[in-house]
């Protein structure tokens, strides 16, 4: 299994980025996909997350009307809409899929908003 993530960049605030998570190896359907994020000095926390199967989602308090989690099967992709983006919101930002006892991650991508 391999996850791809791209998408980040500099964006000013109040700015949009949509990140993408390019998954190979791994059906949706079966796994649970979502984003995390890791600010220079802190601990890395779950943004988002969605289950492939029920479409239920869950979004950090933060996050929750700026940033949709989404997933495209046709493509096996899953993106991260963040809109009114704010400095607090840099970091990298990583994608990750759990599929039973198992936990994948991605490489990171940089997303740095400038106020």
């Amino acid at each position: 299994v391999q996850l791809q993530a791209s998408g980040g960049g500099l964006v000013r605030a109040g700015g949009s980025l949509r990140l993408s998570c390019a998954v190979s190896g791994l059906t949706f359907g079966e796994a649970a996909l979502g984003w995390f994020r890791q600010a220079p000095g802190k601990r890395r926390e779950g943004v988002s997350a969605i289950n492939s199967r029920t479409g239920r989602t869950y979004y950090l308090d933060s996050v929750k009307d700026r940033f949709t989690i989404s997933l495209d099967s046709a493509k096996n992709t899953m993106y991260l809409q963040m809109n009114n983006l704010k400095p607090e919101d840099t970091a990298v930002y990583y994608c990750n899929a759990v599929d039973g006892p198992y936990d994948y991650w991605g490489h990171g991508t940089l997303v740095t908003v400038s106020s």
